[in-house]
C-alpha cells in the first residue's frame, strides 16, 4: 500500500515520512486507532516506504521490486501476527502463518475492516480469535533470521491487545532486546488493553478517525455513490470506513429529504400527514428505520451545535446547512433535550422490535408538542 491511497492524514504521513528520511526509524511502534480509522492502512503504507529501493520525498515508488511485492503482501521480509482460531481448514494448531491466504485477501479487499469481518472471512463461526502462547514462539524464530531483500525484517503485529498474556511476555522481551534490523508495526484498537511494558517501549502513532470530507470521498470514489447519500452515509459511520462500507449498501432512502419533511409536519402540527409518513417509515425496514433515526440524532446534533456556535459545525452540504440554520432558530434549552431524548427513546423501541408505525406516530406526537414548547 502506499500512502497516495490512503485518504486525508497528512500530519501522520508526513511524520512517518521525516522518520524514515531523517533514519529516526523505532524499533517498535504503534499504530493507535479506532476500527475504520488509517491505522493499519498508515502501518501497511509506512512498511512499503520504509523498504523502497527508489523513494520519492512523499511516498513509495511503487513500480521497485520490493514495492511491487510488498503491494501483494508477499515479500520475504514482511511479516504478519494476528488473532485467528481453529477452524474446518486449520483444526488445531492455529497460527498466523497457515491463514496468510485468507489474511491477503481480507486486506487487499480492505484494510479498513475489523476483527469481527475477519473472523467471519476465515470461518470461525462463534469462536473468538486470538494471538496464542504458540505464535510467541514462531515470531521469535521469525524475527532471529536476518532480512533477506529490504533494509529491515518488519513485522506488523494487528490487535495486539488480543495477545495471551504467554506471548505478550514473549514479545515484551523482543522489545527490550530487539533483534538488528527489525521493525515491529503495533496496529490496535485499545491501549489500555496492552501490557503497560511493552506501551512504554514503542513510539505511539495516535491515529484520529476520518473527517466526514474524507468518508464522503472515500464512498463516492470506491462506491460511486451521489453526493447527498454520500453525506449520509459519512454522518452516520461517525469517522468508520468499516462502517460506511455497510452503510453503502443499507442507506437505500433520502434520510435527509424524510427528517425535513417530518420536523415540518411535527411543527406545523399536520398530522394526517405524520400518519401518512409512518406507513413510508414502516415500509424503510428494520435497519434503515434505525439508520434514519440516528442520522436524525447527528443532524439534530449539529442543529444543537450550530445554534451554540456556527463554527462549530465543519462539514455539511448545502441544502443541510440551510436546513441547520433555520431549524436551530426553533431549538432551545427548554426543548433541545427533550427532543433529543425522545429521538433516543424512538431507536430504542425499533431497536428492540417495536410496531414502527405505532412508535413513529407516538414519537411525531411528542416532537411536536417539544417543537412548539420553544
Amino acid at each position: 500500500m502506499q500512502f497516495s491511497q490512503i485518504i486525508g492524514h497528512q500530519e501522520a504521513k508526513q511524520l512517518l515520512l521525516k522518520s524514515v528520511q531523517q533514519n529516526h526509524v523505532a524499533h517498535a511502534q504503534l499504530f493507535l486507532g479506532q476500527e475504520g480509522s488509517a491505522n493499519l492502512a498508515l502501518a501497511l503504507a509506512y512498511a512499503t516506504y520504509i523498504n523502497c529501493e527508489n523513494k520519492q520525498p512523499d511516498d513509495s515508488c511503487g513500480t521497485c521490486g520490493s514495492c511491487v511485492k510488498m503491494n501483494k503482501l508477499v515479500h520475504p521480509d514482511f511479516n504478519f501476527v494476528m488473532p485467528v482460531t481453529a477452524t474446518k481448514s486449520v483444526s488445531k494448531d492455529a497460527l498466523s502463518s497457515k491463514f496468510m491466504n485468507e489474511w491477503r485477501e481480507f486486506i487487499l479487499a480492505s484494510p479498513f475492516q475489523g476483527l469481527n469481518e475477519w473472523m467471519q472471512h476465515i470461518g470461525a463461526e462463534n469462536k473468538q480469535g486470538i494471538i496464542s502462547k504458540d505464535e510467541s514462539r514462531q515470531l521469535v524464530k521469525l524475527v532471529s533470521l536476518k532480512a533477506f531483500e529490504g533494509s529491515y525484517k518488519i513485522v506488523v503485529i494487528w490487535l495486539p491487545e488480543l495477545m495471551h498474556p504467554s506471548a505478550a511476555n514473549a514479545l515484551l522481551k523482543l522489545l527490550e532486546e530487539p533483534p538488528a534490523q527489525t521493525l515491529f508495526l503495533l496496529v490496535a484498537q485499545s491501549a489500555e488493553k496492552l501490557l503497560a511494558t511493552i506501551t512504554s517501549r514503542t513510539q505511539i502513532m495516535q491515529v484520529r478517525n476520518f473527517t466526514e470530507q474524507e468518508v464522503v470521498q472515500y464512498v463516492q470514489q470506491k462506491y460511486n455513490l451521489e453526493a447527498d447519500r454520500a453525506a449520509q452515509v459519512a454522518q452516520l459511520a461517525e469517522g468508520n470506513l468499516n462502517a460506511a462500507a455497510k452503510l453503502t449498501s443499507e442507506v437505500s432512502s433520502d434520510y435527509f429529504t424524510f427528517f425535513t419533511d417530518w420536523m415540518r409536519y411535527c411543527y406545523s402540527y399536520k398530522f394526517n400527514n405524520l400518519v401518512e409518513m409512518s406507513d413510508e417509515f414502516q415500509k424503510l425496514g428494520r435497519e434503515n428505520q434505525k439508520n434514519f433515526l440516528l442520522y436524525a440524532l447527528n443532524l439534530f446534533r449539529k442543529v444543537m451545535l450550530y445554534g451554540v456556535d456556527a463554527s462549530l459545525i465543519s462539514f455539511l452540504p448545502p441544502a443541510e446547512l440551510d436546513f441547520v440554520q433555520k431549524f436551530s432558530k426553533v431549538i432551545t434549552g427548554n426543548n433541545a433535550g427533550e427532543l433529543a431524548e425522545e429521538l433516543n427513546q424512538a431507536h430504542y423501541h425499533i431497536e428492540r422490535n417495536a410496531n414502527p408505525k405505532m412508535v413513529f406516530v407516538d414519537s411525531s406526537l411528542q416532537i411536536a408538542g417539544y417543537l412548539r414548547k420553544g
